[in-house]
C-alpha cells in the first residue's frame, strides 16, 4: 500500500523551495522555484498534480522565514495564504517549528541529459 505523501513549502527571500516526501522519509521531489510565478495558481496546481499522482490528498506545510517575503510575490495568488483545494490541505509551520529541507541532491544525470538537447 502506498503511504500518503506530505509536502513542505518554504518561502525564502527570492525563492520558493518545495519538498515532497513519502513516509518514512523518502524524498520524492525537490524544487527551488522563483518566488514570483507568472500564474497565481501555479504553486497550488503543482501540489494538486502531486496529489493526483499519489492518489491521495496532499498535506502541505508552509514555512515562511519572513512574512514580508510573500507580500507582492504572488506565490499564493492574490492572497497572503494558499487557496483552498480538495486535493491539498495546508498547515502553517510555526516559527518555532524547524522545517528541514536538505540539499537538493545529485542532479548531474539530468543536467547531462538536458545539455544534450541544447545547442552549445
Amino acid at each position: 500500500m502506498m503511504r500518503r505523501w506530505t509536502c513542505v513549502v518554504r518561502v525564502r527571500r527570492g525563492e520558493c523551495q518545495v519538498l515532497a516526501v513519502q513516509p518514512p522519509g523518502t524524498d520524492l521531489l525537490k524544487a527551488r522555484l522563483p518566488l514570483a510565478p507568472p500564474h497565481p495558481r501555479a504553486l497550488l496546481t503543482l501540489l494538486e498534480g502531486l496529489a493526483l499522482w499519489s492518489g491521495y490528498p496532499l498535506h502541505a506545510a508552509v514555512s515562511v522565514e519572513d512574512p514580508s517575503d510573500t507580500l507582492g510575490s504572488g506565490i499564493f495568488g492574490d492572497e497572503l495564504f494558499p487557496g483552498e483545494s480538495q486535493l491539498v490541505h495546508w498547515d502553517l509551520g510555526s516559527p518555532g517549528r524547524r522545517v528541514a529541507l536538505r540539499g537538493m541532491g545529485d542532479f548531474r544525470a539530468l543536467r547531462r541529459r538536458h545539455g544534450k538537447g541544447q545547442a552549445s
